[in-house]
């Protein structure tokens, strides 16, 4: 078997074999669960290393059941769900979803999601370079490396770039991304941020029109790449 064991929380039989089948495929263990308490004693007997989780359950509604795994589940938890509204999916990340996909879905790339998410989790703090081709992140020296030059970087912008470098492929939302970087106060100031992001790109993309590592995710935030 793989490395990961993966809880899957569906009401829809369909969509639990379709799941269960691919991945699998892929050598991870599967566990299923079909409502919301029968998923969240699942995980709490025996955590898993990744949750996949409806939104449209028939007992609790999913929105209800992520906010109680992430008080105190700590391992990635990935929404597939029929429900593609911005509210939804700004409300998911916010409650700690660390991606989300939506029905119907394409099976490549939720595996790459869930690799992702895992890689993610297993990361440990300890490291003290992030390398993304070109780009590499000193964390002693609070530098920033472009195709071996110095990245001369305000203490914002270093900031800002290294809290979507340790949060790689997750969507970080508009909220959470001012709220982490300048605090509470500013959690409405998306144009702030848009400022910002503008800036860092300026200095990281090689073609800032056509990013290769921030991607904005329309109306939700961004995705760090």
């Amino acid at each position: 078997m793989n490395k990961a064991e993966i809880l899957i929380i569906d009401d829809e039989p369909q969509i639990r074999k379709l799941l269960t089948i691919n991945l699998e495929n892929h050598d991870y263990k599967v566990v299923q669960a079909t409502n919301g308490k029968e998923g969240i004693a699942l995980a709490a007997a025996h955590p898993p290393d990744l949750i996949i989780l409806d939104l449209g359950l028939p007992d609790i509604n999913g929105q209800e059941v992520l906010k109680e795994l992430r008080s105190w589940f700590t391992s990635p938890i990935i929404i597939l769900s029929v429900l593609d509204g911005e509210d939804d999916i700004v409300i998911a990340l916010d409650h700690g979803a660390a991606d989300y996909l939506t029905k119907p879905f394409r099976s490549g790339e939720l595996l790459a999601r869930i690799r992702s998410a895992i890689r993610r989790n297993q990361n440990s703090d300890q490291h003290t370079e992030l390398i993304f081709k070109e780009l590499k992140l000193d964390l002693v020296a609070r530098q920033v490396w472009l195709r071996n030059e110095v990245l001369k970087l305000t203490s914002t912008e270093y900031n800002l770039l290294l809290l979507f470098a340790k949060n790689e492929g997750k969507v970080l939302t508009h909220r959470f991304l001012l709220r982490e970087i300048w605090g509470a106060s500013y959690v409405h100031e998306t144009q702030y941020l848009r400022v910002f992001v503008a800036a860092l790109r300026k200095k990281i993309e090689a073609n800032p029109n056509k990013p290769e590592y921030i991607i904005t995710e329309s109306g939700v935030g961004y995705r760090f790449l």
